[in-house]
């Protein structure tokens, strides 16, 4: 990893966060991915279509247009339609990822001091990756946080569960490289 450049390492950052939402998104069944926890709350499936959202709109075109672009209609992807299944987001949710992995891993070093806009803000592409980064563990959080809470005592760690830290210290896990697949896991309940 020493030899690991920024591109390589924030690739392999995302697909780790990527890895997280789809090892927690399979955790629920159809109904807990469209739970909310009130009223006003975002469900599963409002995260995945608002993130799929903003993937589409910052990644396409990265370098040459603005990365909010006037075909988004960012408001509309914290309501669900009768279009949303659970399948139909998850497309959108992976065809997202693929345009954030394809847009940095063509990147260089040279490119990362490049200035893109952003809603008519200049940003480097460094800045750029930095924000989107924040931006989409920010979401990944709140998918593991409703995930666990609709699984309930079904939920399985998706790190060193409590109280086996001595365990796995005494064996760790090895840090996934920047190219590791992220591999969709069935969702409990799925046909199999």
């Amino acid at each position: 990893m020493a030899d690991e450049s920024y591109v390589q390492l924030v690739v392999r950052e995302l697909r780790r966060q990527k890895d997280l939402a789809d090892r927690a998104m399979a955790q629920v069944d159809d109904d807990a991915f469209f739970a909310t926890l009130a009223a006003d709350d975002n469900s599963i499936a409002v995260i995945v279509k608002h993130m799929a959202g903003n993937m589409r709109s910052r990644w396409r075109d990265f370098l040459t247009t603005d990365g909010e672009k006037p075909d988004r209609d960012r408001d509309s992807e914290f309501d669900l339609t009768s279009a949303d299944t659970r399948e139909s987001l998850l497309r959108r949710w992976d065809a997202g990822w693929r345009l954030v992995f394809d847009a940095i891993g063509a990147l260089s070093a040279g490119d990362l001091d490049r200035t893109v806009t952003i809603r008519g803000e200049q940003f480097t592409v460094l800045q750029a990756i930095n924000r989107q980064l924040t931006h989409y563990s920010y979401h990944v959080g709140q998918v593991v946080l409703l995930a666990r809470h609709q699984a309930g005592g079904e939920w399985k760690s998706l790190s060193i569960p409590r109280g086996q830290s001595a365990a796995f210290n005494e064996k760790p896990g090895r840090y996934p490289a920047a190219d590791a697949p992220s591999p969709r896991r069935a969702y409990r309940g799925a046909a199999e």
